[in-house]
C-alpha cells in the first residue's frame, strides 16, 4: 500500500510539472503562526506558512519550491501565495496593528520587483500600509551574490517594508546582512534555541546576537520555541518576540488565532523589586521627543526643526508606530546651505524622502532595566539616544545624560530599600522584619499578605499612570491605619504589600483590615469611568487571551498568625503557609483570611 502510494505521488509530480500553478491553486493553503511579544504575550504579527503541497506529492515545501523554480512557474507560484495571504491578513481581526511576515524566496531577487509591485497592488486595494508586511530574507542561499540585492532592499525599504533575515545563525552571509543593510529583525534560527536552557555555549551565543542586534537598532524573534524552559531563557536575555509550538501552532482558520496570549506574561516571574525600579525609573527620564513617519514630506522635517531649535535629532516612525531609527540636523544641513539645496530635496526626479536619511538607533522595549540600557551605549558609536518601545511601538527616548541619572536614582534608592513609587520598604526589609519577628516569640506576631484582585485587567484598560495612582492609594491608607513604632509596612512589588503588627488581638486586626479593605474599594472605584462602575465589570483578557467580564478592583488580604511562645528560623516556611492563606482570602466573599501558623511537626 505505501509503495503504491510513493508510485502516485511519483506519478502525479511528473505529470504535474507542467500545471504546477493551476494544481496548487487547487491545493495550497496559507497557515498562519502567531509571532508573540515575548515580555506580554500581545500577538505581534504572522508568518505565512505554506500547506497542502502534500497532497500533489512534495513531502515538504522547499521540494515544492524547488521543483517550480525548475519549472519556471516560482515567480507565479509566489506571487499567488503572496496574494492568498494577503487576503487571509484581511480577515484576521485587528489586522491593521498586526505584522504579516512573507518568505521572500533568493531566486526571485531578479525579478523582486514584480513580487513587490503585485504585493502593493494587493496593499493598495485593501488600505493596509506596506509597514504591516515583513519580507523574510531565506538564507538557504546567499542573498547578497546578486548584483540586484542592494537595489531590491533599498526599494523595498522606500516603498516601507520591513525586512528580517531567516534562519539566523545557520545560513549563508547573515553577518554581512546584519552588518550592510537596514532590516528590521533577525529570527533565530530553531538551533540555537533548541534546548538552550541545558547548553551553555547555545545561551552565550543568543544573548550577545541580542546584544548586538539592540545596538545596531534591530528586534530579535525566537523561532521553533517548544518548552517553557526555551521561552523562558530567551525572554530572559532579551528577546523581543517569541515563536513556535509552545506558544501556537500554525493554523489554516483565522478562527482559531487568539488575540494574544497573556500567560506568557506571568511564566516564571517571581515577584520583585529591581525590574519594578527600573522601570519606574526609566519612565521618569524617558523623552517623549515630536516624531516623524518615514513617509512624511521633507516639509515636514523642515518645519520640526523650525519649532524645536534646540533639538538636534527627531525619532522616525513607520506606518504602524513602529521606530525606524533617527534623523538628524546635520544630515541636511548640506542642503540647507546650498543654493536652491531644499528644491532638490523636494524635486521628484531626485528621489530624497525621509527614509533616505534615516539613522539607525539602539531600540529596545520599555521594559528594559538599566544595566541592558548601560549595555547598549556603551556599545553603540554615533547614536543620540536609545529608542524605547511599549508593545513594539514608540514609547519616547532616553539620552546618555538620562540614563546617568537613572542609574544616581536607582542606586540611592536601592541604598535606602525603598520603593520609588509608595517609599515603602522592599523585599530585603520585609525579610528582615519576618526574620527578627519569627525569632521573637514573647508575643502574638500577625502577618498580612495583601494583593490586589482584577489589577490587571484595570491596569491594561486604564493605563500604568491610574494603576500607580490605586497603589499610591493602598499605601496612604495602610500608613493611615497602621502608624504605631511596632508596625510595619512594606511594599513587595507591584500591587503586593506586607503589614506586620505584634501584639495585637484578633478582633483587632481583624476590625482594621476589614476598613482598609472597604476604604481602598470606596477610593479606587472613583478611579473607573462612570459607565464601568455603573455596570460594576470592565472587559479585559484572561490569561487564555479570551475575552471576559471583571469585577472591579478589591484587596485580598491573608493573615497568618504566630501566636506568642513560637519561635521560628526558616522564614522560608512561614512564606509557603503565607501563599496559601493568600490564596483563602482571594476566594473569600469578604477578601479577609486569618489563618493561625500550623507546625507539622
Amino acid at each position: 500500500m505505501i509503495a503504491q502510494a510513493a508510485v502516485e505521488a511519483g506519478v502525479l509530480r511528473r505529470f504535474a510539472d507542467d500545471q504546477l500553478l493551476t494544481l496548487a491553486k487547487l491545493v495550497v493553503e496559507n497557515a498562519f503562526q502567531p509571532i508573540v511579544e515575548a515580555g506580554t504575550g500581545a500577538v505581534f504579527g504572522y508568518e505565512s506558512l505554506m500547506r497542502g503541497q502534500d497532497r500533489i506529492g512534495f513531502e515538504n515545501p522547499v521540494d515544492f519550491l524547488d521543483r517550480a523554480e525548475q519549472c519556471g512557474q516560482l515567480m507565479a507560484l509566489e506571487q499567488m501565495i503572496a496574494a492568498r495571504s494577503l487576503a487571509k491578513f484581511q480577515t484576521v481581526p485587528d489586522y491593521a496593528g498586526a505584522t504579516l511576515f512573507l518568505n521572500l524566496d533568493v531566486r526571485l531577487i531578479p525579478q523582486g520587483h514584480a513580487l513587490m509591485a503585485s504585493v502593493l497592488a494587493h496593499l493598495r486595494k485593501a488600505g493596509i500600509p506596506p509597514s504591516s508586511v515583513c519580507f523574510e530574507l531565506s538564507e538557504r542561499f546567499d542573498n547578497t551574490n546578486h548584483p540586484e540585492f542592494a537595489e531590491l532592499v533599498q526599494s523595498m525599504r522606500r516603498s516601507g517594508f520591513k525586512l528580517a533575515i531567516d534562519d539566523f545563525g545557520v545560513g549563508h552571509g547573515e553577518m554581512k546582512l546584519l552588518c550592510d543593510y537596514p532590516v528590521d529583525y533577525v529570527k533565530i534560527d530553531r538551533h540555537f534555541v533548541c534546548d538552550i536552557d541545558k547548553s551553555p555555549r547555545k545561551r552565550h551565543l543568543v544573548k550577545n546576537i541580542v546584544n548586538i542586534a539592540h545596538v545596531l537598532g534591530v528586534r530579535v524573534i525566537a523561532e521553533g520555541i517548544e518548552t517553557e524552559a526555551e521561552f523562558l531563557a530567551c525572554r530572559e536575555f532579551g528577546v523581543d518576540l517569541v515563536q513556535g509550538w509552545f506558544i501556537a501552532r500554525p493554523t489554516t482558520f483565522v478562527s482559531e488565532l487568539l488575540p494574544g496570549f497573556p500567560h506568557l506574561q506571568d511564566l516564571g516571574k517571581l515577584k520583585s523589586t529591581t525590574q519594578t525600579l527600573d522601570e519606574i525609573l526609566i519612565r521618569k527620564q524617558i523623552e517623549h521627543l515630536p516624531t516623524v513617519y518615514e513617509n512624511d514630506s521633507i516639509d515636514s522635517v523642515f518645519d520640526l526643526f523650525r519649532r524645536n531649535p534646540r533639538q538636534t535629532f527627531f525619532p522616525v516612525l513607520n506606518a504602524n508606530g513602529e521606530p525606524r531609527g533617527t534623523i538628524n540636523e546635520y544630515h541636511l544641513k548640506e542642503y540647507i546651505y546650498q543654493p536652491f539645496g531644499r528644491d532638490l530635496l523636494k524635486n521628484k526626479i531626485y528621489e530624497r524622502t525621509i527614509s533616505h536619511f534615516v539613522t539607525r538607533a539602539p531600540i529596545v522595549g520599555l521594559d528594559a532595566d538599566a544595566e541592558r540600557l548601560t549595555t547598549i551605549f556603551a556599545n553603540m558609536d554615533g547614536s543620540d539616544c536609545v529608542i524605547l518601545t511599549d508593545n513594539m511601538r514608540y514609547a519616547g527616548v532616553v539620552s546618555a545624560a538620562s540614563l546617568i541619572r537613572v542609574i544616581n536614582d536607582k542606586q540611592l534608592q536601592v541604598a535606602q530599600d525603598q520603593n520609588p513609587l509608595t517609599s515603602l520598604p522592599g523585599n530585603r526589609a520585609v525579610r528582615d522584619f519576618m526574620q527578627q519577628a519569627g525569632r521573637d516569640g514573647d508575643e502574638v506576631r500577625y502577618f498580612c499578605y495583601c494583593d490586589f484582585d482584577n489589577f490587571k485587567p484595570f491596569n491594561d484598560h486604564y493605563g500604568f499612570h491610574l494603576g500607580d495612582h490605586a497603589i499610591s492609594l493602598f499605601a496612604a491608607l495602610m500608613r493611615r491605619y497602621f502608624f504605631s513604632d511596632g508596625d510595619f509596612l512594606g511594599h513587595v512589588g507591584g500591587d503586593d504589600f506586607f503589614i506586620g503588627v505584634r501584639d495585637w488581638t484578633r478582633d483587632e486586626i481583624t476590625e482594621i483590615l476589614d476598613r482598609l479593605i472597604s476604604d481602598f474599594h470606596d477610593d479606587v472605584v472613583e478611579l473607573y469611568s462612570e459607565e464601568d462602575r455603573r455596570n460594576g465589570v470592565i472587559r479585559g483578557h484572561d490569561r487564555n487571551g479570551n475575552l471576559r467580564e471583571f469585577p472591579l478592583m478589591r484587596c485580598s488580604i491573608g493573615v497568618l498568625e504566630l501566636p506568642g511562645g513560637l519561635v521560628i528560623e526558616d522564614i522560608n516556611r512561614i512564606s509557603a503557609m503565607i501563599a496559601g492563606i493568600k490564596t483563602k482570602a482571594k476566594e473569600s466573599d469578604s477578601g479577609l483570611f486569618l489563618g493561625a501558623f500550623q507546625d507539622p511537626d
